[in-house]
């Protein structure tokens, strides 16, 4: 072992775990090497252990620490990429599991398969020689076209004509509540109503004094979150719950 790594290493620091009782370097020195299985170790119990090591020993330091750290983090990536199920592909023989029932019943699928196939391509092959008309007959087959509107009568084209044009019927909004306060006007009302005081001061209740409803409530104080953000008004709660003060940024 090196000079510069014992340097750096906890060389105080021992640790008991199954299967090993010694210096926390030479056990990751072991792991590291693939001479001991990093699922075996707790690594919890050892970080534990440093923690008291830390507290009882005064002369403990950063590279002490920072090294434990970096050492842990490694163990920690191996031993989650080896308790990580690996995805593994299926071949033919896990998938029948060695039954012959299955075997036979994947060979009858086959089979199926292949004559589709093969029906599929004869009908290509047949068919590839028609093409489709995408024009209709010609104007000498014009009068023996029937006329549509021969049994239309001009009682049948007024009610469809009545239909067509009748406005829609009107949609029920009487559930829907009303916009009567803007934010707009809020922010307007707040701005007159702090004007108006010479000290540049009021409460939440006094600014909603002339509130109608609790909708009107609620745009208000929407207005005064817009005021805040903008940096023109300043708020302060004493208490949960308590009364909001509301002063003005001259």
């Amino acid at each position: 072992m090196d000079t510069a790594a014992e340097g750096m290493a906890p060389s105080g620091f021992a640790v008991e775990v199954p299967g090993f009782d010694g210096p926390f370097r030479l056990l990751a020195d072991l792991i590291l090497d693939q001479k001991i299985d990093v699922c075996d170790v707790p690594i919890a119990t050892v970080t534990e252990g440093f923690l008291r090591y830390a507290k009882e020993n005064a002369t403990w330091n950063l590279e002490e620490a920072t090294w434990f750290l970096a050492i842990c983090a490694v163990l920690l990536e191996l031993k989650v990429s080896r308790l990580t199920p690996k995805t593994t592909e299926l071949d033919e023989e896990d998938l029948l599991g060695g039954s012959p029932d299955l075997a036979y019943a994947r060979s009858i699928e086959l089979r199926a398969f292949r004559k589709v196939a093969t029906e599929l391509a004869r009908r290509l092959e047949d068919e590839a020689g028609y093409f489709a008309r995408d024009i209709g007959p010609g104007p000498e087959f014009a009068h023996l076209y029937p006329d549509p509107m021969i049994s239309v009568t001009a009682e049948q084209l007024s009610a469809l004509a009545a239909q067509l044009l009748r406005p829609p019927p009107t949609v029920d909004l009487s559930h829907v509540t009303p916009i009567r306060f803007t934010v707009n006007d809020a922010i307007q009302a707040v701005e007159e109503h702090l004007a108006r005081i010479e000290e540049g001061q009021a409460t939440f209740r006094e600014l909603t004094a002339d509130c109608e409803d609790r909708m009107h409530v609620v745009v208000r104080f929407l207005a005064l979150l817009e005021l805040y953000r903008d940096g023109k008004v300043e708020l302060q709660q004493a208490a949960t719950f308590g009364e909001i003060e509301v002063a003005w940024r001259r």
